[in-house]
């Protein structure tokens, strides 16, 4: 096993997931996460965790969907009470084909999205984290050689987190203080302002201790609330197995009115339709991890690349809320990436410029 695979486990289960002695983890298994989740496994019988294995198949939920007739019951008792049952659930992606539910209906996603929605909120009450093992498909997608992704993602993966989370805890602060962000991009229509007022931005340290779901991370997200403008996403990425490309948003008074892409117009509508949360943001996100330098089509690693903001439509987290507070809710949280690296593009904070053409203000290239 590549020595790598183990330091991955360690990182997870360790820094990420802070599993502890007796903690009950519930292990989600992508179909070519086998080797990762053997590692893994290992790491809890070390904390002397409890575990339980499930398997994650697109290929089977796909085969599932399109032989059901799309009259899904609401919420899966097993489901809920695994989740409620569980400290911790760590869910290994690694597919072995990225588009294989490319053929399921946005009908029948729709109805099964809906209909898991209490098992979902039960498991995001978890402290859970996502991560990617890498795999041939996942390669391919992202267009390398295998030994090259796998060098690209444990360098993603394994890095110095504490010093990246002081570093992304400057940005936490000026979002927490302020109550505007101005995203403007001067090459395309992209000119939205999005109120943060009363939020609690998530310093996203790849650790459940920063409110930090996903390995890798290195991001500052929080729950915008009135949009306006308009907002061209120019990184392409596969959603439903679908590539969606160029897509474009407009906005008012907080709400979708208009949308359109190049390329997965339909999928894009599909999500856009799913409720009236749909029709909302549930988050915006700025990447900070410089350890992500290109486009791979995998959003876990994509929406944190460092000269990035993304928006997700849909749900908003409840760390970003004040408590007491219900934020967006939506059945999907669907996250959708700018390019800010771009020459006359300017991320602002109450009028305050945070970042030029990619480049925070406190950083060594920023002019």
């Amino acid at each position: 096993m590549d020595s790598r695979i183990r330091e991955h486990a360690e990182t997870l289960v360790d820094w990420s997931a802070r599993i502890e002695s007796g903690d009950t983890v519930v292990v989600s298994v992508g179909e070519g996460a086998h080797d990762l989740a053997v590692a893994v496994a290992e790491k809890l019988g070390e904390r002397g965790a409890e575990y339980h294995p499930v398997y994650a198949s697109p290929e089977m939920s796909r085969a599932y969907l399109r032989a059901h007739d799309g009259d899904f019951s609401d919420g899966s008792d097993i489901e809920v009470a695994l989740y409620d049952k569980a400290d911790s659930v760590l869910s290994l992606r690694g597919t072995r084909n990225t588009s294989a539910s490319a053929d399921v209906s946005e009908e029948t996603r729709q109805a099964y999205g809906k209909s898991r929605q209490e098992s979902r909120e039960v498991r995001m009450d978890t402290d859970w984290v996502s991560t990617v093992h890498p795999t041939r498909a996942l390669a391919q997608q992202a267009g390398m050689s295998y030994e090259g992704y796998c060098d690209f993602v444990y360098d993603a993966i394994l890095r110095d987190w504490e010093a990246l989370a002081e570093e992304m805890s400057q940005l936490k602060q000026i979002l927490d203080d302020g109550s505007e962000v101005r995203i403007h991009k001067a090459g395309d229509e992209t000119d939205l302002t999005l109120s943060i007022a009363g939020r609690t931005a998530v310093n996203s340290a790849a650790s459940v201790a920063y409110d930090s779901h996903n390995l890798p991370s290195g991001e500052v997200f929080t729950a915008p609330t009135a949009t306006e403008g308009e907002v061209r996403f120019d990184v392409p990425m596969t959603i439903r197995g679908t590539q969606l490309r160029n897509a474009w948003l407009a906005f008012e008074d907080g709400e979708v009115v208009d949308y359109s892409a190049d390329q997965g117009e339909s999928v894009l509508g599909g999500i856009i339709e799913t409720d009236n949360g749909a029709r909302r943001l549930g988050e915006l996100g700025v990447g900070m991890n410089r350890g992500i330098d290109r486009v791979t089509d995998q959003i876990l690693f994509d929406e944190k690349m460092g000269g990035t903001v993304h928006l997700a439509l849909g749900r908003a987290y409840d760390a970003n809320l004040p408590e007491g507070e219900s934020g967006n809710d939506s059945a999907v949280h669907t996250d959708l990436i700018t390019d800010m690296r771009t020459e006359g593009t300017e991320l602002r904070v109450d009028g305050e410029l945070i970042q030029r053409d990619g480049v925070f203000r406190w950083e060594e290239d920023f002019e």
